[in-house]
């Protein structure tokens, strides 16, 4: 027991001085601070949005302030304009922020989850079990991402948790073949062995003993990850296969807009446009300065 307590404080030690030492790492580049500052910004966005805005994301406004509120172009009212309804732009990116990062968490948590169980077993016990997710893995790689997710929400209703569901789906393969490689490794480690002939079941081993060493570049490729699952989720809502109108998305008032930057009304589709280049440029910048802050080679 003495013995044990003593493992478990120096590995709590350690884990603290390896927080620490990242975060030195990562204060030291200011375009990962750059890309927090945008992911905070979003977040917050998306949880105080009913406190930013004096209007209902469906509101349309024709109704109470007549055909002026139609295309209505940026003004000090509506700094980002109207749409063709006479709802507010500006309202509307504010709560598409919502959708956007509800749907990137859900289908990521997911995907993390199916990832690490898989890349696990498939690392951990090798030869057939490897062989059949490896397998399955290069199958579902040969197909187009984005339409094999179509293929997949095309024969259901539309929903955000259809979506996520769908999304995840795909997104798990690249969690799953970082877990693989880290264990694979790991297993081969001096404790591996010692804990296996004090007899210590393989679940205990994989989840409890490698899992925890794993974790640092699942969440490196789960952060780099996100901006991808939002430029997805913009993608199919654009194509009419994600979250349905009046609900607001970032995908659907880019596709709206785009048939009146032509004829001047360039606000529709150009302002939730730029916040879907902010938020994935933000998980980006993020999670490229994360993955050099959790790299162990890059010393301080």
């Amino acid at each position: 027991m003495e013995k044990e307590n003593k493992y478990n404080t120096v590995k709590n030690e350690k884990s603290k001085s390896l927080i620490s030492d990242a975060w030195k790492k990562l204060k030291k580049n200011r375009l990962a601070l750059v890309g927090m500052g945008i992911i905070i910004l979003f977040i917050l966005v998306a949880i105080f949005a009913p406190f930013l805005t004096p209007y209902n994301s469906t509101e349309q406004l024709i109704w109470t302030e007549g055909a002026k509120a139609k295309l209505a172009s940026p003004s000090w009212e509506h700094l980002f304009g109207t749409d063709l309804y006479g709802r507010d732009i500006l309202t509307r990116v504010i709560y598409g922020a919502r959708i956007s990062l509800e749907i990137s968490i859900a289908a990521m948590t997911m995907s993390v989850l199916i990832g690490i169980i898989m890349g696990t077993l498939a690392g951990y016990y090798g030869g057939f079990v490897d062989d059949v997710i490896s397998w399955l893995i290069n199958v579902l790689y040969s197909f187009p991402f984005l339409l094999f997710i179509i293929a997949i929400v095309a024969f259901f209703p539309p929903s955000l948790i259809l979506t996520f569901i769908a999304i995840s789906l795909v997104y798990w393969m690249a969690i799953a073949r970082v877990v693989r490689g880290q264990v694979m490794s790991i297993k081969e480690q001096e404790y591996v062995f010692s804990a296996r002939a004090l007899g210590v079941n393989d679940w205990q081993i994989m989840f409890k003993h490698i899992l925890p060493n794993v974790i640092a570049p699942v969440i490196v490729q789960a952060t780099l990850g996100m901006g991808g699952i939002i430029l997805t989720e913009a993608a199919l809502t654009f194509l009419g296969f994600g979250t349905q109108p009046p609900t607001p998305s970032w995908g659907y008032m880019v596709s709206a807009g785009q048939g009146y930057l032509a004829s001047g009304q360039w606000w529709w589709g150009v302002f939730p446009g730029i916040a879907i280049i902010l938020t994935v440029l933000g998980f980006n910048l993020f999670g490229d300065g994360l993955r050099d802050a959790l790299d162990p080679k890059n010393k301080l």
